[in-house]
């Protein structure tokens, strides 16, 4: 039986775009599947009682820089979003939608690499139109499952459900019930699947 690492991520956090790069390669290279369980970071954190980085200036400047050093010597094609902090609530909600067309993997590397290696302003709709588009999503289509309640609650509920486990930021890896917090953790996940 293959084993698997919960990848628990919000588009909003470069970090989490970094981990998902390195560990869509390592899928590549040792027998694990990933299993995508997307969160919305800003419900976690509002209920956990954590203030973003984003919100802290000192952090904040020392975020950026640290992601471009990290995402340099992993190689890593990325550019910190001058629109940054991205308003995800939807986006995150259609991994969601992507993952009942079985399409969640093609949504999360378009939407991921839209914001942290194209820049792009996922905060604008009209862009956000074009990225769907270019995914052969309608975008009305989209937004309209994006509201709908079931699709809401069902984030809301990943997004609980991950507070109970003990998750408190993204990107986090799980494997056997061990959590592993932040992109530089994702080698001793990969050790813990090992086992």
């Amino acid at each position: 039986m293959t084993k698997s690492i919960e990848f628990y991520f919000d588009f909003s956090s470069p970090y989490a775009y970094i981990g998902y790069k390195e560990i869509k390669e390592l899928e590549k290279k040792y027998p694990f599947k990933i299993k995508y369980m997307p969160i919305l970071l800003g419900g976690l954190h509002n209920s956990a009682g954590i203030t973003p980085a984003a919100f802290i200036k000192l952090k904040s400047k020392f975020m950026q820089d640290d992601t471009k050093l990290v995402s340099e010597k992993k190689k890593i094609k990325f550019v910190f979003n001058s629109y940054f902090p991205i308003k995800t609530v939807n986006l995150m909600r259609g991994v969601i939608i992507a993952e009942e067309d079985n399409s969640e993997k093609i949504f999360i590397e378009k939407i991921f690499n839209s914001i942290w290696r194209d820049g792009l302003n996922m905060n604008d709709p009209i862009i956000i139109n074009k990225v769907l588009q270019n995914i052969d999503l309608n975008p009305e289509i989209f937004l309209t499952k994006a509201i709908d309640k079931k699709i809401k609650d069902k984030l809301r509920k990943l997004t609980d459900e991950a507070l109970k486990k003990g998750i408190f930021g993204a990107p986090t890896f799980v494997v056997n019930k061990k959590i592993f917090w932040g992109q530089d953790r994702l080698l001793y996940a990969l050790d813990e699947v090992k086992k």
